[in-house]
């Protein structure tokens, strides 16, 4: 498993709700963790290392010390949000990459936690936007796309620039074709996550 870069068709997938906790979501969720961790992230979705499920981690700390603040959200569903606050925002699937992006400054989310249970958690400044950014990735939205025109047009050449080497990457071999990656994609949705 790693951590995909834009364009990999997975960054731009609809995920498709999880059905159920296994012991295989779970080897993957500490997967991503680690991951995380290691690239100095604090969240991390399931289409960012290729997996087309609703689900994403965070721990806004960032420091793999403090367990206590790391958070699962399966199937997450976001209500209740108000105030508009614009922050710098950057994605692990495009290093390096930072934008201003306007974002809700409180809301309410709704998931399910490994073990199954439902929980919701009321969230403000950097958990809210966390949470908002992340869920963005299950719907195929990237952080740029919020941006407003004038920023957009300041970082295209660098949203170019990852373009022109995932496609170089394809045009190698290195990294396989768009058809062949969105394959994958279709399996994995049809056979899960397995047991």
């Amino acid at each position: 498993m790693q951590i995909v870069h834009y364009p990999h068709p997975s960054l731009r997938w609809k995920s498709q709700p999880i059905q159920s906790i296994s012991g295989s979501l779970r080897r993957v969720v500490r997967e991503m963790f680690e991951l995380m961790y290691e690239a100095k992230g604090i969240g991390l979705a399931a289409n960012q290392v290729a997996l087309p499920f609703r689900f994403f981690i965070i721990n806004v700390s960032g420091d793999p010390d403090l367990s206590d603040q790391e958070h699962v959200f399966i199937n997450p569903e976001i209500s209740n949000q108000s105030g508009l606050v614009e922050g710098e925002e950057g994605c692990l699937s495009v290093p390096q990459l930072y934008g201003q992006v306007k974002r809700f400054e409180t809301i309410t989310v709704e998931a399910y936690d490994l073990d199954g249970q439902g929980f919701a958690m009321d969230l403000d400044e950097l958990p809210a936007r966390v949470v908002q950014h992340e869920t963005d990735h299950l719907d195929g939205v990237m952080f740029f796309d919020r941006m407003t025109e004038t920023d957009l047009q300041a970082l295209q050449p660098q949203v170019d620039e990852f373009v022109t080497v995932f496609r170089h990457d394809q045009s190698t071999g290195t990294t396989a074709s768009d058809a062949e990656l969105t394959e994958q994609l279709k399996n994995l949705e049809r056979d899960g996550l397995g047991g």
